[in-house]
């Protein structure tokens, strides 16, 4: 995903964001761990999405308690 359409989305959508990578990601370290993952390429693009996900809420958390 996009950063820009990270940032568009709301808190709630963004914590759903967050718990369906994480659990997108447990099922492709599985499938990894099994060699049944081709492109393991997937795995470092979902980490980087969780990451920038996380950035953003930490952001918003910052702001809301200035």
């Amino acid at each position: 995903m996009k950063l820009r359409e990270l940032q568009e989305k709301s808190t709630e959508e963004l914590k759903r964001l967050y718990t369906d990578f994480c659990a997108k990601r447990q099922e492709l370290n599985f499938k990894v761990s099994s060699k049944q993952l081709k492109n393991v390429r997937e795995i470092r693009v979902l980490r980087q999405n969780i990451a920038q996900v996380l950035t953003i809420l930490k952001q918003r958390e910052s702001e809301s308690n200035k």
